[in-house]
């Protein structure tokens, strides 16, 4: 993604923030971005598709942040998993998209609607696999159910806390919450084999998911052309870290283990600059083809 879509992006989320989605219009966009029709289309096909591109970006980030939480890591260890679920809120808060969600679900627009309940489980689908890895394979046939129950734990949690409050409240500590609570379900649900989704429902859900799928090819291309438009002496230390991760990716077996390590000294050079959108961007495309426990 260029600059100048990445920044006409963080502008329409502004506007549909303060104005509402169904009251910004795609004329409201290009007189704050300062682009013409023509361009805005050239990047959308309509608003919707701009919307959808804001929620998208927010997915990258919430990969990206996931995979970091992971580096040195047990993938079994409840804490990470606490960490890599409460982002994903984190991020919805920050971001504002609470309030967009909201509006997308009174506003009967099917497109729209279509994308968030996809998006809805993806998560699910993620969540369904990390509590195998968490819990064991012994739960594999119950993770689903026990996916579809904390996030709905979760969720209805949410809608109490604000519809008395401010403020949402402590995420990290709703999700260690409802994780213990998984504690106390788990057991029972094994012993009784005791599920109601069925595996067709499972393989439903993997054939629908909407990820985007990356070549190490394109990823490394991607990647050259970041290092070619940016001098050394910007960020020689970004770019080294982009250098080292093209001549990895260009191995016959890369290293995920120093890849992963890499990545994120990679964001990290570059964060706080004008550069930083793009490199978080190239991350989560690293991120999708460096294995597994995304």
């Amino acid at each position: 993604m260029n600059d100048r879509k990445r920044q006409v992006i963080f502008t329409a989320q502004r506007l549909f923030i303060e104005k509402g989605f169904s009251n910004t219009s795609v004329q409201d966009i290009l007189a704050t971005s300062n682009i013409s029709k023509g361009t805005f289309y050239n990047y959308f096909p309509s608003k919707n598709a701009c919307l959808m591109a804001i929620m998208e970006y927010v997915n990258e980030e919430t990969f990206v942040k996931r995979r970091e939480f992971l580096i040195g890591k047990d993938i079994s260890d409840k804490e990470v998993l606490a960490k890599q679920v409460a982002i994903r809120m984190q991020m919805n808060r920050e971001q504002n998209l609470f309030l967009l969600f909201e509006e997308i679900f009174h506003s009967g627009d099917q497109e729209l609607r279509e994308y968030v309940k996809k998006s809805h489980l993806d998560e699910l689908f993620w969540l369904t696999e990390r509590l195998v890895d968490v819990y064991g394979k012994e739960t594999a046939p119950y993770t689903m159910d026990l996916a579809a129950l904390m996030l709905g734990m979760m969720q209805h949690v949410i809608h109490v806390w604000t519809a008395t409050a401010k403020d949402i409240g402590n995420l990290q500590a709703l999700v260690q919450f409802v994780i213990r609570r998984l504690d106390s379900i788990i057991p029972d649900m094994i012993q009784t084999k005791d599920k109601f989704l069925n595996d067709e429902v499972y393989i439903l859900l993997k054939n629908n998911l909407q990820r985007k799928e990356y070549s190490k090819e394109d990823v490394t291309s991607q990647l050259e052309g970041f290092c070619a438009k940016l001098p050394a002496e910007r960020n020689q230390s970004g770019h080294e870290y982009a250098q080292f991760l093209i001549e990895e990716l260009k191995n016959d077996q890369p290293r995920t283990y120093l890849i992963e390590t890499i990545t994120r000294s990679f964001t990290a050079a570059f964060s706080g600059t004008s550069d930083e959108a793009e490199a978080r961007e190239l991350a989560s495309r690293i991120w999708s083809i460096a294995g597994k426990n995304d």
